[in-house]
């Protein structure tokens, strides 16, 4: 084993005694980031090549400061965007809502489908919408500046219409013309803060987390927000979190005018997110 390896495994100790969910992963991940390589490759590195810095990213990731912030990169589908500090960091578990999404674009039989994507963050869900629906007309908008500041890089080459503004009432311009709305909202409750892990309740701006004492306060406006935007039988998805998978249907409900409310699971199986169609008249 060369000498890289071997701090790799230390490293991966040191994580998983720090409470870090994925050791392994980070140990590699840190090392290839140091190191300029692909993490396939660590092997090839030669022991008089090691890096120290090593172990300074290493300590970084002990105190829960997430992977992604340390890197300056975070991994979404087929993107790779920049995220840091003021920006949340996009999961896994949203490319379930966007695999959900283009299936529903693409059944719609619509030339050039209209999109909006309200809460955008990084950009995660409106690049990916607009990389893998080539004809699709992408609009997104996010409240805070700090977070545009991450936007703006990662959409600087992209097609995406990007508004700064309050989701609620963004895109007036838009209304009754939508094929599909998308949002992953802050959506834990207040109540919850203690059992939020580290990484995101330590580093991803509070904005972007929680919404109420139940954590459905802002689903509640972009149910209006989404149903002012939609032509009809267009569809909205909202990402929640997996303890509310029997609230959020009811939120879109046939007496405020939409149809075929439904919860669906992410890739582990926990319930992700909402969708409905905006009703015919």
């Amino acid at each position: 084993m060369n000498l890289l390896l071997a701090e790799v495994a230390q490293a991966t100790q040191r994580l998983a005694d720090a409470g870090v969910p994925s050791p392994r992963n980070d140990a590699e991940e840190l090392a290839a980031f140091v190191h300029g390589v692909k993490r396939g490759a660590l092997h090839s590195v030669k022991d008089p090549d090691f890096d120290a810095r090593y172990w300074e990213v290493i300590a970084r990731r002990e105190q829960r400061e997430p992977l992604q912030h340390i890197t300056g990169r975070a991994y979404f589908r087929y993107l790779e965007l920049q995220v840091g500090p003021g920006v949340f960091v996009p999961r896994p578990e949203t490319e379930s809502v966007v695999g959900w999404a283009i299936d529903a674009v693409r059944a719609m039989d619509v030339v050039e489908p209209l999109i909006v994507d309200l809460c955008t963050g990084s950009g995660a869900i409106a690049l990916a919408l607009a990389q893998e629906v080539p004809r699709s007309r992408v609009h997104a908008v996010e409240l805070s500046e700090d977070a545009l500041v991450w936007t703006r890089k990662n959409m600087a080459d992209s097609r995406v219409d990007l508004r700064q503004g309050n989701a609620l009432d963004a895109f007036p311009d838009l209304d009754g013309q939508v094929d599909l709305v998308v949002s992953n909202p802050p959506y834990i409750p207040l109540t919850e803060w203690e059992y939020v892990a580290p990484e995101a309740r330590d580093y991803d701006p509070q904005l972007a987390l929680f919404s109420g004492e139940d954590g459905l306060d802002l689903i509640r406006g972009l149910e209006r927000a989404a149903h002012r935007l939609l032509r009809p039988g267009g569809v909205v998805v909202v990402e929640h979190a997996d303890t509310q998978g029997g609230q959020v249907p009811w939120i879109f409900t046939e007496e405020r005018g939409w149809a075929d409310a439904a919860d669906h699971p992410d890739l582990n199986n926990r319930p992700r997110f909402a969708t409905a169609r905006k009703a015919l008249p």
